[in-house]
């Protein structure tokens, strides 16, 4: 081998890992995100109507007034899924190579599209409606995505859900007839009994936090660890229904007692980590990290509720 053939060897660029952001548009890359987007987008569609709204009856568009329905618990999970989802597909354009402001374009459109599937399908079922404070939910998650990414370049307060499962109590109500349940047997037929069921529909378990990357506001050179978030969280306790915690059942009527279990909202203060500050060379661990970014690390957390009660949690 000749010294220049050598030389070129030596200062041929090493090929970029399939998992790092291309430094500029790939069309071949921007054909996989779309084929892999858009299958997602209709199996999800296709999966959500088949196990959800085909049970029920179908009419004409309409809407339908829930606000504070949950005590605004869907809603804040509105802004909190529209948001995440806007956050990913933001990173799934900048892996094709598009431009920082094409990206937020890609993930403001993309969140906005998987939101609003959701709001038609509610909007043709007689049992729901098209939700305008659901929509007005949506659009605020997306905003604050695509605001932060504009203005900051990058998201500083991020928005995540955290679960914990609840055993609920023995506790009978005796219905019209006579007839009585316990609230486990309630909450079973509410939210599911599966963990994933419980983890995505049990009100009463979930937190949404908004989780501040306080390095990011502070000088440069500053102590505080840049992965490091203090946490701010909403959630709320005893709900049986959703607008009161009464409830029919094969014609007979359950009605929880309010003095017994008040319906509460809860506040809490606590430690969060960004994952996406974790230092590693390895693209595809960042990407994971990303996508596992989107939940809570369990952490210690300080409980204020809508009764003036305090408690403090090991885990939250």
């Amino acid at each position: 081998m000749s010294v220049s053939g050598f030389s070129q060897n030596l200062i041929t660029p090493k090929k970029a890992s399939f998992f790092a952001p291309a430094d500029t548009f790939s069309q071949k890359r921007f054909n996989y995100a779309l084929g892999f987007s858009s299958t997602v987008y209709t199996g999800f569609s296709i999966g959500l109507y088949s196990a959800w709204y085909k049970q029920y009856p179908q009419e004409g568009f309409h809407t339908f007034n829930d606000w504070g329905e949950w005590e605004n618990m869907d809603k804040v999970g509105h802004i909190y899924t529209a948001y995440f989802q806007g956050v990913l597909c933001y990173k799934g354009a900048k892996w094709t190579g598009l431009s920082d402001n094409k990206s937020i374009l890609v993930g403001v459109i993309c969140g906005g599209l998987f939101q609003t599937t959701i709001e038609m399908m509610d909007a043709f079922s007689t049992e729901w409606g098209f939700s305008i404070s659901d929509m007005g939910a949506n659009v605020s998650g997306i905003g604050l995505f695509a605001l932060q990414q504009k203005y900051w370049g990058e998201q500083r307060i991020m928005f995540k859900i955290s679960s914990v499962p609840k055993a609920y109590d023995d506790f009978s109500v005796v219905g019209s007839n006579g007839t009585s349940m316990t609230l486990q047997d309630r909450a079973d037929h509410l939210f599911g009994s599966s963990f994933a069921e419980k983890y995505l529909k049990d009100y009463n378990s979930q937190t949404y936090w908004a989780s501040i990357n306080v390095n990011s506001f502070l000088p440069q050179n500053n102590k505080w660890p840049d992965w490091l978030n203090i946490a701010l969280g909403y959630g709320a306790a005893n709900m049986f229904g959703g607008f009161e915690n009464e409830w029919e059942r094969e014609g007979e009527q359950f009605i929880l007692s309010e003095e017994k279990y008040p319906r509460v909202h809860q506040y809490y203060l606590g430690f969060d980590l960004d994952l996406t500050k974790i230092k590693t060379k390895n693209h595809f661990l960042k990407g994971l990290f990303s996508i596992f970014n989107i939940f809570k690390a369990p952490s210690p957390a300080l409980e204020l509720n809508s009764r003036g009660e305090i408690s403090f949690h090991i885990f939250r």
